[in-house]
């Protein structure tokens, strides 16, 4: 019996310093010209624990991009009069009506997720942000335009991170543009923490929603959101 409480003991111990423990992530991305390089580094008890993912990015072939935006299907040969196929489907009232509730169902299924992402992302502290980057295109005119540019998208990314969660540091952002010359270099490394517990607590929260809430969807456009 006393060995028993022990183990016993021992567990909970552990299962606290488990739920108590931070958890540190660094993102490290460097991009230069056609080199890229993207690393995720977990690290915990004062780097007792080491974890380290090399991620290597997705490139698009630019003689056959693999994604497609918009595309028509046309019958016949290219030297014939080709005619845009045409599908014509017929929506009843209640068809309509169906999508309408569809629409609503899949609303609250969003607002609920956003609740429980956005609590657990309160709880995250961001320890260091660094984002630099040197661009240009070869003409001073248009590569001025583009700076402007990169500087309203990274402003809007960090108010964005500045709302969501916990900015504990200033952030270093630059931009350098290189008006006679084309480059493409970026540098961007964020540190940031939470405890094991939190996270846990949000997956726990995260399963529970759905299994209790599954959206039930009726018409045949949304019935992969079921899925």
């Amino acid at each position: 019996m006393f060995i028993v409480m022990i183990i016993l003991l021992l567990l909970s111990l552990l299962f606290l310093l488990i739920i108590f423990t931070k958890m540190t992530v660094t993102l490290d991305l460097n991009h230069i010209g056609d080199n890229d390089q993207f690393k995720i580094k977990f690290r915990a008890w004062f780097g007792l624990l080491r974890y380290t993912i090399n991620i290597p990015l997705v490139k698009i072939d630019k003689d056959e991009p693999k994604l497609i935006v918009k595309q028509e299907q046309k019958m016949g040969s290219e030297k014939a009069d080709n005619k845009v196929k045409e599908i014509e489907d017929k929506v009843t009232p209640e068809d309509a009506l169906n999508g309408l509730s569809d629409i609503k169902e899949i609303t609250q299924h969003i607002v609920g997720m956003h609740k429980i992402i956005r609590k657990f992302l309160r709880k995250i502290r961001i320890k260091k942000l660094e984002w630099h980057s040197q661009f240009g295109i070869g003409d001073a005119a248009h590569t001025g335009l583009l700076t402007g540019a990169a500087w309203a998208i990274k402003g809007g990314v960090i108010g964005l991170l500045s709302q969501y969660m916990k900015l504990q540091t200033t952030s270093v952002v630059t931009i350098t543009p290189e008006f006679n010359q084309f480059c493409s270099r970026t540098k961007l490394q964020c540190i940031f923490q939470f405890r094991i517990g939190q996270a846990i607590l949000a997956g726990i929260q995260f399963i529970k929603y759905w299994k209790g809430g599954r959206p039930k969807l009726k018409t045949k456009p949304f019935s992969f959101f079921s899925n």
